[in-house]
């Protein structure tokens, strides 16, 4: 305890370098989920998302980032292993961020869509197996996130599909595509309010202390869908159409109307995201704060220190500017050409996979969930419609995120030990 007490102003000051890298790798890398879909699909310029973007993942990691925050995410590993070794998890938390972010801020400058989370659960693998004990990592939960890799994409896959399938024959094939496009879209704006809402409603606003039983969320997300529709249909008449019944034109004008949506079904995402995954950042960072402070022991839950919740979001927005138009340029328009119809239908099928997920506890990635669906819309149009050199690189960076960050991250670990003399 005594190298706590000596050191233990460093420590925190370290970890809050390493969180804001880390919260600046999320940022790079997984706003692309929110905004990729709607800048490819030409809804949204690329200053435009990253404007939007910076206000609501902002607005969502610091207002329903968390007052409290679990200490070592998803349950990967077992504290009791770090009871009488609690620099170990100090030092181990601050690699672990660390690693995360470097293998982030690579990815990202590839231009790799890669998830944060598995980043970070990675990292925390890597330096408690090697420098702590086998035994003290979940391993079955590692098993599950690697059987997420084949599972979500293709849940999400299957439903971006069939959202895309639905809008082709009740709209694209009809002779009237801009008629039925004004009759159809409000009950999609519906389908999405009440699905977006969803995800906020289970992803964030649970956060805040406001968490709803199952039958309020639900109740409140029809009604959110119901308000949604209405205004949805008065602004799809204010638009301004060229009024021709050249097939061209009709269809310029149906993209118009899904284009509204994109905005709509962007914000959403971008703030469900943000309370989100901003804990992949300060969960790390609290748990530095929580033992450092206790002078050594080990809660499972840590309350955040008013600083905290602001450094996420600010390194967020910070690699989302700098950074974030490479992975959007991978996901909008690398893996296949997009139109807003069909930016939707992946945008969709991803908030609704969240839902999924969130009501059945299958660990998801966002990038992943994201990915797996515009893979499903290009590929409703046939395999050529896909580009497989970009898709190959993206499940390369996938399988290859895990053990970079649990590499890196024991590098970290034992190089640390010997600076601190541990």
């Amino acid at each position: 305890m005594e190298f706590l007490q000596s050191y233990g102003m460093i420590l925190i000051i370290m970890a809050a370098v390493v969180g804001f890298v880390m919260a600046w790798g999320i940022g790079a890398n997984d706003v692309a989920n929110a905004m990729g879909t709607s800048v490819g699909s030409k809804a949204l310029t690329i200053k435009q998302a990253i404007f939007i973007a910076m206000i609501f993942e902002f607005a969502g990691a610091y207002l329903a980032g968390g007052e409290v925050t679990s200490t070592i995410r998803k349950g990967i590993i077992d504290s009791g292993y770090f009871v009488d070794i609690p620099e170990y998890l100090v030092l181990g938390m601050i690699s672990s961020l660390f690693a995360a972010g470097l293998w982030l801020a690579v990815a990202s400058y590839l231009g790799w869509p890669v998830s944060t989370t598995h980043s970070i659960i990675g990292a925390i693998v890597g330096f408690t197996a090697v420098g702590v004990s086998v035994d003290a990592v979940a391993w079955s939960k590692v098993g599950g996130i690697v059987g997420s890799w084949i599972i979500t994409p293709a849940i999400s896959g299957i439903i971006a599909y069939l959202i895309y399938q639905s809008a082709h024959k009740l709209i694209f094939q009809t002779d009237k595509p801009f008629q039925n496009a004004q009759k159809y879209v409000p009950f999609y704006m519906a389908f999405a309010g009440f699905v977006m809402a969803l995800v906020t409603i289970k992803k964030g606003l649970k956060h805040v202390g406001l968490e709803m039983s199952s039958t309020n969320g639900y109740l409140v997300a029809i009604a959110v869908a119901v308000v949604i529709a209405f205004i949805g249909k008065w602004l799809i008449g204010r638009q301004k159409y060229s009024h021709s019944d050249d097939a061209e034109l009709q269809k310029a004008n149906v993209e118009k109307v899904f284009a509204l949506l994109m905005i709509v079904t962007a914000c959403c995402m971008a703030f469900a995201h943000g309370s989100n995954d901003v804990a992949n950042a300060i969960g790390p960072l609290a748990a530095v704060v929580s033992v450092v402070s206790s002078s050594g022991e080990i809660a499972s839950k840590a309350e955040l220190a008013w600083w905290v919740l602001p450094l996420g979001g600010f390194g967020i927005v910070a690699g989302l500017a700098l950074f974030g138009h490479r992975v959007i340029a991978t996901i909008g328009e690398g893996i296949t050409h997009l139109t807003p119809s069909r930016g939707f239908a992946a945008e969709m099928a991803a908030a609704c996979t969240v839902v999924i997920a969130s009501g059945t506890g299958l660990p998801i990635s966002t990038t992943q969930t994201l990915v797996g669906a515009v893979l499903g819309v290009g590929l409703a149009r046939g395999v050529s419609a896909l580009n497989l050199s970009i898709v190959r690189n993206i499940i390369i960076s996938w399988i290859v995120t895990l053990p970079a960050g649990a590499a890196l991250s024991v590098l970290c670990f034992f190089a640390l030990k010997a600076v601190f003399g541990v």
